[in-house]
């Protein structure tokens, strides 16, 4: 791309509208405010010969201004002094001048014009780059609390996700704790029928002793009656 066909770009670009549509702002407004201080520079060189141009031109003007006026003075005098083809001369080479004058004139008046473009693109131009470096400052400050976020989102979500391990943690815990306590109970239950086995079977010879000595008193007693 020619620099003059960038120039035209510049000079209508809408920083906000480009920014908008790029896919990374961040690495766009590199690129672009490299791209910008690249030209600058070719700017601010193009800018100070134009304008070398114009005052170039302005002078040539002006002295051919001062030429004319002085051919005129001269004409004057010669007049004054009764040498008419002196003042002749004189009003000749004026003439020739003033011809020269119009060229002059038109030479300054586009230069000035071209100087006034250039000017415009130069300002334009360090305008832009003034912005862009604004924006892309507050581009990285932004970059920066974007991935600020960002961590403080995934140690949340990690935070999370640990919550609902503790979680399930204290539910396979509870449920290891009731295994234990319905353990205890069977064990329990067991002993206690185990031990009810044994008060039986104790009773039993218990029941058997008592009723041996009370056979033993009741035949005493027959016996004592003569019976």
């Amino acid at each position: 791309m020619g620099i003059m066909t960038r120039f035209k770009d510049i000079m209508s670009a809408n920083i906000n509208a480009l920014l908008d549509k790029a896919e990374d702002p961040e690495k766009m407004i590199d690129q672009y405010l490299r791209n910008l201080e690249s030209d600058f520079a070719k700017v601010k060189a193009e800018t100070a010969s134009v304008m070398a141009e114009e005052k170039s031109a302005k002078r040539k003007l002006d002295e051919c201004d001062g030429e004319i006026e002085k051919m005129g003075e001269y004409a004057k005098k010669a007049v004054a002094a009764g040498n008419d083809d002196d003042a002749r001369k004189f009003l000749t080479k004026k003439s020739e001048l003033s011809q020269k004058r119009e060229v002059l004139a038109k030479n300054y008046e586009l230069a000035q014009a071209n100087s006034g473009k250039m000017r415009q693109m130069h300002d334009k131009l360090e305008g832009d780059i003034s912005e862009m470096k604004s924006k892309r400052d507050m581009l990285k400050a932004k970059v920066k609390v974007a991935e600020t976020q960002r961590r403080i989102n995934e140690m949340g979500a990690g935070l999370e996700s640990a919550g609902n391990n503790a979680a399930a943690f204290d539910r396979m815990e509870e449920k290891v704790n009731r295994m234990l306590d319905e353990a205890d109970a069977v064990g329990e239950l067991n002993k206690s029928a185990s031990g009810n086995d044994i008060d039986d079977l104790a009773g039993k010879y218990d029941t058997a002793g008592t009723g041996s000595a009370v056979d033993d008193e009741l035949a005493a007693l027959k016996a004592e009656m003569g019976m």
